[in-house]
């Protein structure tokens, strides 16, 4: 490529706009950045700040997607990408899920066979 005068090669680099974004419960970061179209997650990550501005971040251990889908730290982007860093889960969804139904039949919530609506028309022996 050349430059308009003619001499030499262009040093324009091709830029790309992401966004990198950490929530916690009652606050959301989202940063908008512009950078070189060859940058990784990581590299993005890092030149954007959030590692300073929230310590609890590691890299090694939480886990990052773009637009909701895991990737690897190592994977290129594109023009418009969502980087979103994920915090640890504080417990297990589905153990969450199985405590509450055990609950709700032991209070009667629950239908104590069938784990649904206690059904008032259903005779009991």
């Amino acid at each position: 490529m050349r430059s308009a005068n003619g001499r030499g090669r262009s040093t324009a680099v091709n830029l790309i706009r992401v966004e990198v974004v950490y929530a916690l419960p009652h606050q959301q970061t989202v940063l908008s950045l512009k950078v070189p179209a060859a940058d990784t997650v990581r590299q993005v990550i890092e030149q954007s700040g959030i590692l300073q501005q929230y310590p609890e971040i590691d890299l090694d251990t939480d886990m990052v997607g773009v637009f909701g889908r895991q990737v690897k730290l190592g994977q290129p982007l594109h023009d418009g990408d969502r980087i979103e860093i994920y915090r640890p889960l504080l417990a297990d969804p589905k153990e969450i899920r199985r405590r509450r139904a055990e609950q709700a039949k032991e209070e009667g919530r629950a239908d104590k066979v069938t784990g649904g609506r206690p059904d008032p028309k259903r005779t009991r022996k």
